[in-house]
């Protein structure tokens, strides 16, 4: 199963090869790598990463090459990385810091990625019937007791305190008639429901 590592790497090779043939082999810029290529506004949902901070350290993990995807020149920014990739906190934009770094793609990962996306692509899904099948009717008093900020709230039934022959004080009493705890329990933060 791809993880966020591999849809990034996905992401750059398919950004390489769609800016023209050749370009796999052609060292570039890191700062390239997450301001042209795959920066994060316009990728953040194909790499189903959460924050900022997920993608950077995505970035980190490629640039630290990790799975052999990529390699930095000089090598001693790549054993930065590395090392601060290990760490318990570590500073994910650190690679900021090396803007003109030289980022070498793994060209043999490269070419099974997008041979792989041409002869695993996923089939279409099948053709679904045309007719629309509506869900079941519940009646009020079937349907399960939800929460009071649910919008299908129901209320519960009404409940008369056992008559007895002490005389009830004014704390005991219940404040609200039966009438109107069903009528509260049809009001939701969302407005009046049906």
């Amino acid at each position: 199963m791809a993880d966020e590592l591999d849809r990034l790497f996905g992401r750059l090779v398919q950004a390489l090869a769609d800016t023209g043939p050749g370009r796999l082999a052609v060292p570039f810029a890191t700062a390239e790598l997450y301001e042209r290529l795959v920066p994060y506004r316009s990728n953040r949902a194909k790499l189903n990463v959460a924050t900022h901070q997920d993608y950077e350290m995505t970035v980190l993990r490629l640039l630290a090459g990790e799975r052999g995807y990529a390699r930095l020149e000089p090598g001693d920014v790549q054993e930065a990385l590395q090392r601060e990739a290990k760490t318990a906190n570590p500073d994910t934009a650190l690679f900021r810091n090396f803007p003109d770094a030289q980022v070498m793609i793994n060209r043999i990962a490269a070419e099974r990625f997008l041979k792989g996306e041409r002869a695993y692509a996923p089939a279409p899904p099948p053709a679904s019937p045309t007719r629309n099948r509506s869900p079941p009717r519940t009646s009020p008093s079937t349907s399960r007791r939800r929460g009071p900020h649910s919008a299908r709230t129901v209320a519960a039934p009404c409940r008369q305190p056992a008559k007895s022959t002490s005389a009830l004080t004014a704390a005991s009493r219940p404040r609200a008639s039966c009438g109107a705890r069903r009528a509260a329990a049809r009001w939701t933060w969302g407005g009046r429901t049906a």
